[in-house]
């Protein structure tokens, strides 16, 4: 019996990322693969699905899809609910995203809410994350790729280590061809308010967000590496995810207070 994967991404179904992801896989023995993409960029689109408009599948080839106009979210809860109908997938893969998803960046990511959306539905999921100097605008996935061969392998021949509404989300290095595992936690990101001001030919404005530079600190009280420590000492970083955010520390002040 195959051993079903469905993959799905944030960069696009054309992305360099995901192709790789899907070569990688192919590698392995007794998988089947299926691909359901969105047909645009879709980074940093968080969570979110498609209400106002409806969505299609496009065949680009053989049980790979993109969908048009939709998340990462979108492609999971859509694939789940027509191609999936009688059999859930064993493992839900989400990437390989260009750029780091580190830290308080998970929130915003479509990668990690692929994988989001996985585990709502109760399937096994990663997103995994290649880091990247945007000075090579290609990037090398040849890490990211022997990795995610590993780490699905090693749960198609075993168990998935996290519990239910967990996902693991894994962040590659960049420029190294091998490296180590690190367990680690979700690091405290810093953030500030990048956006450019331009006018058009008739003068009317408009604004870019910009990107931030990775600056990160260790959360204060926490044993272990962040996500961001063990990407800056060249490890690859494996960060264990949960879905409830609920700050229960805070649920005996918050009594209080009222």
């Amino acid at each position: 019996m195959k051993y079903k994967i469905l993959i799905t991404n944030d960069d696009g179904y054309e992305a360099k990322g995901l192709h790789t992801l899907v070569d990688a896989l192919k590698e392995l023995d007794g998988v089947e693969l299926t691909v359901v993409a969105p047909a645009n960029e879709k980074s940093a689109c968080g969570h979110s699905l498609t209400l106002t408009r409806p969505l299609r599948f496009i065949s680009v080839g053989d049980d790979f899809y993109k969908l048009d106009d939709g998340t990462p979210a979108d492609c999971v809860y859509l694939s789940l609910s027509t191609m999936f109908e009688k059999e859930k997938p064993d493992l839900l893969v989400s990437g390989i995203n260009r750029g780091s998803n580190m830290g308080e960046d998970i929130t915003y990511s479509g990668t990690v809410a692929g994988a989001m959306e996985g585990v709502l539905h109760n399937i096994p999921s990663i997103a995994i994350s290649q880091v990247m100097d945007f000075i090579n605008p290609n990037g090398d996935f040849s890490l990211a790729s022997k990795t995610i061969k590993e780490i699905v392998l090693k749960i198609k021949e075993g168990v998935f280590p996290l519990p239910k509404r967990e996902l693991l989300n894994i962040n590659i290095p960049a420029d190294k061809k091998e490296a180590d595992m690190k367990v680690t936690y979700a690091g405290y990101r810093h953030y500030a308010n990048d956006s450019h001001l331009h006018r058009n030919p008739r003068g009317e404005e408009y604004h870019w967000l910009g990107l931030h530079p990775l600056a990160f600190s260790p959360r204060e009280g926490v044993d272990g590496m962040s996500d961001y420590e063990a990407i800056e000492a060249g490890y690859i970083s494996l960060t264990p995810i949960m879905l409830d955010m609920s700050a229960y520390k805070s649920m005996d002040v918050l009594k209080k207070w009222l």
